[in-house]
């Protein structure tokens, strides 16, 4: 479990420079994240 949530962290903080430099928009963000969520298992997002 600790690896995949290491890998989670990693592909939100990549989405999340993609975003800040306007390569997505908000709207695609919220998708690819919930989506990471669901296939991660995430069900709760305390940085939120």
């Amino acid at each position: 479990m600790k690896k995949e949530l290491i890998q989670y962290s990693m592909q939100i903080a990549m989405l999340k420079q993609l975003l800040s430099r306007s390569l997505i928009t908000a709207d695609e963000y919220k998708a690819i994240k919930s989506k990471l969520m669901k296939d991660y298992g995430i069900t709760s997002d305390i940085m939120a």
